[in-house]
């Protein structure tokens, strides 16, 4: 069993703009940029420009094309409402803001993971809790130890201490969750996403532990990563407000691992953080500043593709 998968789902976008849903807790977005014309022919570029180079380092990424109607602002981050898993199963997710319970096209993405070869015996829908209240943004609410069997949480509106249990149990993961915050308008505030403050990978983890402000859960999580084998990559704050934890570990047809971040977050680490993770794999940066005006950045924009039929290849 592998951390990392060479196979993605990316969602090229067809009405990227600012979401005011999501603004109320996702304290990364830029409405002033968010406002701007042709903003839509620009993430469009920037997308098309993120699939080519992913392509060129001989990474597989299926691309499902987003539709015009309804308007969906944030389809470019699919990794929020579907998730794959090596037994066969898909999963879908409940999501706090109304206008992107849209993006979710069961249908649509089951015609192209077939197209591609790719078949799931078994979808689990959380969507109906959303009735009660209740949220897990897939992925972005979770970061998975695939190999540990460790999920990490940073609880939030969008990720429900329920739901993440209800999740661990069905999947069994061990569940690690814990409150993550960043200053923002003068305040400490939850973190919306755990993907944002911490990313792991099969040898290491990149991690904003200065987000965490209880020092229980901050020893906790460091404990759970240390005790499954990870180097612990420390990263500021500020650091994490510029994207560098927003960052995924993949893999090429012939094997060869990389972590994927965006200019952005590349820009903001220092010599010596980025010689610690090219001591594990090389580095993969794309330019997507329109895409992070909207809170999210390159990790945000990857579903990874694990299946039975890639590991019996």
């Amino acid at each position: 069993m592998k951390q990392y998968t060479d196979t993605i789902l990316m969602v090229e976008p067809a009405s990227f703009g600012f979401n005011e849903q999501t603004a109320v807790n996702n304290f990364f977005q830029d409405n002033a940029v968010s406002s701007k014309q042709n903003i839509q022919k620009k993430a469009l570029i920037e997308f098309s420009a993120m699939v080519d180079k992913l392509r060129d380092h001989r990474i597989n990424v299926i691309v499902l094309k987003d539709v015009r109607n309804p308007v969906s602002p944030d389809a470019v981050f699919p990794n929020n409402w579907v998730s794959f898993h090596r037994d066969g199963r898909m999963v879908v997710y409940p999501m706090f803001a109304a206008n992107r319970r849209t993006e979710r096209r069961e249908k649509d993405l089951l015609n192209e993971m077939q197209k591609n070869g790719f078949h799931f015996f078994e979808i689990i829908d959380y969507s109906g809790f959303e009735k009660s209240g209740l949220f897990l943004e897939g992925t972005g609410s979770m970061v998975l130890d695939r190999v540990n069997r460790i999920a990490y949480a940073a609880l939030s509106p969008r990720t429900s201490r329920e739901m993440f249990l209800k999740f661990c149990s069905d999947f069994n993961y061990e569940p690690v969750y814990f409150s993550a915050n960043q200053t923002a308008k003068n305040e400490r505030n939850l973190i919306y996403h755990t993907n944002v403050m911490m990313c792991v990978a099969d040898e290491y983890a990149v991690i904003c532990l200065d987000s965490i402000d209880n020092p229980d859960e901050r020893r906790k999580v460091e404990r759970h990563l240390k005790n499954s084998g990870k180097r612990i990559i420390e990263i500021s704050e500020i650091q994490m407000s510029r994207f560098a934890g927003n960052m995924l570990q993949l893999g090429s047809k012939e094997g060869k691992k990389y972590l994927v971040m965006s200019v952005t977050a590349l820009q903001s680490l220092e010599s010596e953080q980025i010689r610690s993770i090219e001591k594990f794999n090389p580095i993969i940066s794309v330019d997507i500043p329109i895409i992070e005006v909207e809170g999210g950045s390159a990790r945000c924009m990857i579903a990874e593709v694990f299946s039975e039929i890639e590991e019996n290849e």
